[in-house]
């Protein structure tokens, strides 16, 4: 395992970069060079985190050989795929800057738009959201996204950007209570922003993807979806009560209607028909709302076992000398 130089201890950073890896393995180099030059307009005390979601391509090992290279940059290695939150969230347990920047490894965060969030964060805003203005992704992606985003805040009752994701900085503060906070289902921007701190974005300038493409599927966006919306918010259940309600009063209306044309009109209730498709109605929204009981009560269950958020194999330094300078709860 490769060790930290102690001198690297004594000072913390002024500034940390936390950035989960997967699938970019080969950009790394190129990331950590623009981010040294985009950095050193800064502070020189900064750190470099890298969080190996169990990239398939040998992420790894990059950033092993650039850990070596440089102490500032520090590895570690998750042992298995978390996801992009867990990972980030392994990060900024480990972060000890006095500002914390969140970026993809991708290059489609560009490290050249750090000194403009810094700048806009001297102004006095304990977190700054960088807002990609003109998103570079196709054009399905985008529509798809606004989509997704409209949907979540209807359902978290939030009002959040489309154009904002996990790209920012956020000042020591923020990030402490930020990792205070243990549920299992935690993503980092609707976090913050329920945390309340002094907030803003600005535009930034949004890059091209160089290589690969987003592991985000359709698919696997709709899990993470109900995940936050559930572990956020109560209201699908609040819209089943009312959706109850609403089929009760419209089944008493019609009931009072058949009664009303037998008695006044003469005219006889029609066959089963209609009582057999309303069974079957009626029992489709039955077991709908027993599904979305069941999914609050899996939430309950995922909760209860406190099972670790994510779980660490190795790291770039030698942990067990205490180089680290934080307690072993990062790690839980």
């Amino acid at each position: 395992m490769l060790k930290t130089p102690v001198s690297m201890t004594k000072i913390s950073p002024h500034l940390s970069v936390v950035s989960p890896v997967y699938g970019c393995a080969t950009i790394l180099p190129a990331l950590c060079a623009e981010l040294a030059e985009s950095l050193a307009a800064i502070t020189e005390e900064y750190e470099i985190i890298f969080v190996n979601d169990a990239s398939p391509d040998g992420a790894w090992e990059v950033i092993q050989q650039l850990a070596e290279a440089d102490p500032r940059i520090r590895g570690v290695d998750l042992s298995r795929n978390f996801g992009q939150h867990a990972a980030i969230r392994a990060g900024l347990a480990l972060a000890r800057g006095d500002w914390v920047v969140v970026m993809d490894c991708d290059l489609q965060d560009q490290p050249a738009e750090i000194p403009k969030l810094y700048a806009k964060a001297m102004e006095g805003y304990e977190v700054v959201f960088g807002r990609r203005e003109s998103r570079q992704d196709s054009t399905a992606k985008v529509l798809s996204a606004r989509l997704y985003r409209k949907v979540l805040d209807y359902f978290t009752e939030s009002n959040s950007d489309p154009a904002v994701a996990n790209f920012g900085i956020y000042q020591r503060k923020v990030i402490e209570a930020f990792n205070g906070m243990q549920e299992q289902t935690r993503t980092l921007q609707l976090t913050i922003r329920w945390l309340g701190f002094h907030a803003t974005s600005m535009n930034i300038e949004h890059a091209p993807r160089r290589e690969g493409r987003s592991s985000y599927s359709y698919r696997r966006l709709l899990s993470m979806g109900l995940n936050i919306i559930v572990s956020e918010s109560n209201k699908p259940l609040k819209l089943s009560i009312s959706f109850g309600f609403f089929m009760a009063f419209s089944s008493l209306l019609y009931a009072l209607y058949l009664v009303a044309r037998y008695f006044l009109l003469d005219v006889s209730v029609a066959g089963w028909t209609s009582v057999i498709v309303s069974i079957y109605f009626v029992g489709g929204l039955l077991f709908a709302n027993l599904g979305i009981l069941g999914l609050y009560l899996g939430k309950v269950f995922d909760e209860a076992k406190s099972r670790p958020i994510y779980v660490v194999r190795e790291v770039t330094w030698d942990y067990n000398r205490g180089l680290v300078g934080e307690s072993d709860n990062g790690f839980s």
